[in-house]
């Protein structure tokens, strides 16, 4: 796992094999993970808090961009050892928990060696939610950090914003993989650019995506352009 300075003092990115996590530190030392790393990944996150000389029971949130098993595995295990709260969308809920099945995506014929290859990341564990967020829900991190509803990647898949330091984290509605790009293994394409060109028109400063380095410079540009250039079918 790879260990990555986007904003000092704030946000680090957590770099998996595949699909990454981001850490935000607030001004009063509590810490907040968005996405959680595939599952077996808990003790290199825990490594990776006390590296950068973090106290693992600070961790007090753990938001879930969405039910995939990159980034949930890992989650269960991190709260029920530092007694973090989960949060994720009300549709994605009943998946995380284990109650409902992982929604099927419909594929382009590009992305089936790409989602045989993600398959390969261990099933996710049953993993409980604590809070059920719905669009428009604020979240005590970073000043207010607004949920955006995003479907499309799945039924459930959010966005979290940060006004007040004009980060995003994405999670795979947007990846970065060599260009900006709409999400791959979408259950919804024309629902998942929807939200792309929604989550684009907030033009954040720094934009964190599920896969891929982030941006953090011509972020919104980069963003907007990316969004009206995608089609709808490919």
């Amino acid at each position: 796992m790879d260990l990555v300075e986007i904003l000092p003092g704030r946000l680090h990115m957590l770099r998996f094999p595949i699909g990454q996590a981001y850490l935000w530190q607030d001004a009063d030392g509590s810490l907040t993970l968005v996405d959680a790393g595939h599952a077996g990944r808990a003790a290199d996150v825990e490594g990776a808090l006390r590296s950068l000389g973090h106290d693992p029971e600070r961790l007090e949130r753990i938001v879930l961009t969405h039910c995939h098993r990159d980034h949930v595995g890992a989650a269960e295990e991190l709260a029920g050892r530092w007694g973090a709260r989960v949060a994720a969308h009300r549709l994605d809920a009943p998946v995380i928990r284990g109650e409902r099945p992982v929604p099927e995506p419909v594929l382009l014929d590009w992305e089936v060696p790409l989602y045989r290859h993600g398959l390969t990341v261990p099933e996710a564990p049953p993993t409980r939610v604590d809070r059920e967020v719905e669009d428009g829900d604020v979240l005590p991190v970073g000043g207010g950090a607004v949920v955006v509803h995003a479907p499309g990647h799945t039924p459930g898949s959010i966005g979290i914003h940060l006004p007040e330091h004009g980060v995003l984290f994405t999670g795979d509605c947007v990846a970065a993989v060599e260009q900006v790009m709409l999400g791959v293994f979408n259950t919804d394409r024309g629902q998942a650019l929807a939200s792309f060109r929604r989550l684009a028109a907030l033009e954040p400063a720094v934009a964190c995506f599920g896969h891929g380095d982030p941006l953090t410079g011509n972020t919104a540009a980069a963003l907007l352009a990316a969004a009206a250039a995608e089609p709808v079918l490919s």
